[in-house]
């Protein structure tokens, strides 16, 4: 009943040919498997995660729910940015990754359908990947729990609109 209210956020940790690990940062909308906002750091910390928020949800956008874990990293700096904006945080319970399960089903499809086929270089190479990836989830791939629909509502060609041919 509420999903077009409800965010949610995570992280998951991507490692580059270096062996550095970048964090990845996701804000997904439930309603439509929407990915608002993505951002990447080697250093994140409760304020650049707060500062994310905002970036996500600019203009009086933000949801009334927020979805998240028990993740040491969404601090104090996080807690009152959030607080500003007047989103209710919806807390995970701990090592309940069934509880998100829009979001953790995202990240696995973003690791099985793009990073494990890519050896990442570094920041700027994973934000443009990611980029590339998000657009291709947005607008072409079919999700089930849309009625095959894409998270950017797209028209159904009429079968009387011609024939495919394979060639």
């Amino acid at each position: 009943n509420h999903a077009s209210e409800i965010a949610a956020i995570d992280f998951f940790v991507v490692p580059t040919i270096t062996f550095r690990l970048i964090y990845v940062f996701i804000v997904m909308s439930h309603e439509r498997r929407y990915v608002f906002h993505f951002n990447v750091s080697e250093a994140p910390s409760a304020r650049w995660t707060g500062q994310q928020i905002i970036e996500a949800f600019p203009y009086g956008t933000a949801p009334g729910y927020l979805l998240r874990d028990r993740d040491s990293i969404y601090g104090k700096d996080f807690l009152r940015r959030v607080g500003s904006m007047g989103i209710e945080q919806l807390v995970t319970a701990r090592k309940s990754p069934w509880q998100n399960p829009y979001l953790e089903r995202q990240i696995g499809s973003v690791r099985r359908e793009c990073l494990d086929h890519m050896i990442v270089l570094n920041e700027c190479h994973l934000r443009c990947i990611l980029r590339a990836y998000f657009a291709y989830y947005h607008e072409s791939r079919t999700h089930q729990g849309l009625n095959n629909d894409c998270p950017v509502p797209r028209a159904v060609e009429p079968i009387d609109a011609g024939n495919v041919v394979a060639e």
